[in-house]
């Protein structure tokens, strides 16, 4: 640690704001990796495979109140918008496809192209510490007494090493999780393009009934025994087969 703490100083200024960056760089990383891999994380086989069985035997209103349930999972919420408007007509149901990825597909990119601009960030800040150093290293050779020459021409070496060491320590791993969150938010915008248009073409052809306020939500006890299945549809289960 000691040696480290060294490291930084003797890379001056400079090193200090490419620390900083790494800084930055790693709280993306970190955000972006949960929210990638764990929080929008969702078995599409079988969740879709559920909401295609609830269209398939004409019942909106339980698919709609399955999605409802996973509604910070982007894709629930896509295929959720589509739902609303299975009841309308081709035009409206398509326009429902549009919006659902509009809204949705940014939850996936957002944040993540800040990866890329911090790993070149870094590496142009190493660039700088090397300019300074060696800047520092000629005022000694042309301006020094002979006494300290050597030392201040050791120390404006020293920075312009540290410095570049630093910024491709910073700008290397941000490159290689930038290329791994890419590829993992590329895969989700996918499956949701695919999944909300196969949505899309199946209510096209279903011409499903008229959605009712409350089937979805039901608001009287009396409607209680009514919309048992649709309130309370069969748990979902990710690992299912």
């Amino acid at each position: 640690m000691t040696q480290f703490f060294l490291f930084i100083k003797e890379s001056g200024a400079v090193g200090w704001v490419i620390i900083l960056t790494g800084c930055l760089g790693f709280a993306v990383i970190l955000e972006r990796a949960k929210v990638l891999f764990f929080d929008y994380a969702l078995n599409v086989d079988v969740f879709s495979n559920q909401v295609r069985s609830y269209i398939l035997n004409k019942k909106p209103e339980e698919a709609l109140i399955f999605c409802s349930q996973f509604e910070k999972k982007p894709l629930a919420k896509a295929l959720k918008t589509i739902l609303e408007k299975s009841d309308r007509d081709d035009e409206a149901l398509f326009q429902a496809h549009d919006i659902a990825l509009s809204e949705n597909m940014p939850l996936y990119s957002k944040r993540v192209h800040y990866l890329s601009m911090l790993a070149n960030v870094a590496t142009l800040l190493g660039l700088l510490g090397t300019i300074h150093g060696l800047i520092l290293s000629f005022q000694a050779v042309a301006q020094a007494d002979p006494a300290a020459k050597q030392a201040m021409l050791a120390s404006g070496i020293a920075v312009s090493m540290y410095t570049t060491a630093l910024g491709l320590a910073v700008a290397i791993p941000a490159m290689v999780f930038y290329s791994i969150l890419t590829s993992k938010q590329n895969q989700l915008m996918d499956q949701m393009v695919e999944q909300s248009s196969k949505l899309t073409e199946l209510l096209s052809t279903l011409h499903l009934p008229q959605l009712t306020k409350p089937t979805i939500f039901p608001e009287r006890s009396s409607d209680a025994e009514r919309t048992d299945t649709a309130v309370n549809p069969p748990p979902f289960n990710p690992k299912a087969s």
